[in-house]
């Protein structure tokens, strides 16, 4: 994506240290995005409600609001991606991120050019996943009732909507168009994350367990997306 085309995006940075802010500011307008920034979580729910935004960088401790009860809020709403920014490090500020509906994660201090690489990586599933895409062939994968058509990005469950997150409907697609197949976690990370995996338990883990809560009747029983242990995950095919 070259930076012209970068001008159609908009990014939400929010953190109540400004010069962090101000910095991430700068190297979001070195690649060509457009940058709104919010210094608190109740004034990045506002920007949320009323702004084209694309992306969301989300800090985790700010006033008023902080970054998870933020990202509960604008999860109601839209399910543009947002990644979080932590000074912590522990895997439960991560996977409790995750949980509250976060796509990726940074621990500060982090490095820039990391930072771009996810930015860049989030967007591209996004834009590729709706209103920015040009039109893609009609591609629908079906099994059971799960059904995805991949030209509206719509995916539905015996005739029922599911609202995911462009991360979420990336693993979906990726394992539905492959039914029967089992993926370890690793090639799942880089299939969809479009990089190589460190890591990467927790973090498919936790989008694997928010895919059941919206497409199974009972997750914990689940018909379609099963682990199949010491091995990986499947959509199981009907």
């Amino acid at each position: 994506m070259s930076q012209n085309s970068n001008s159609n995006i908009n990014i939400l940075v929010v953190d109540d240290d400004r010069e962090i802010a101000q910095a991430i500011e700068i190297y979001l307008r070195n690649e060509g995005y457009n940058v709104f920034k919010a210094y608190d979580g109740l004034e990045a729910v506002n920007i949320a409600s009323k702004e084209d935004l694309h992306l969301i960088i989300m800090d985790i401790m700010m006033p008023k609001l902080d970054g998870m009860q933020a990202t509960m809020r604008i999860r109601e709403e839209k399910n543009i991606p947002i990644i979080m920014l932590s000074a912590k490090s522990e895997d439960y500020d991560k996977i409790t991120g995750l949980n509250v509906g976060a796509d990726d994660y940074i621990t500060k201090p982090f490095n820039p050019l990391e930072l771009i690489a996810r930015v860049k990586s989030q967007i591209r599933r996004y834009t590729n996943l709706g209103s920015l895409a040009g039109t893609e062939a009609k591609n629908v994968f079906k099994t059971g009732g799960l059904v995805i058509d991949d030209s509206t990005k719509q995916v539905t469950v015996d005739g029922e909507e599911v609202q995911l997150t462009p991360t979420e409907y990336g693993i979906l697609k990726f394992l539905t168009e492959n039914a029967g197949r089992v993926f370890s976690i690793e090639q799942i990370y880089e299939k969809v994350w479009d990089e190589p995996a460190y890591n990467p338990e927790n973090t498919v883990a936790v989008h694997i367990r928010r895919i059941r809560e919206k497409i199974e009747i009972d997750p914990k029983n689940p018909r379609y997306l099963k682990v199949v242990w010491g091995v990986g995950y499947k959509v199981e095919k009907h």
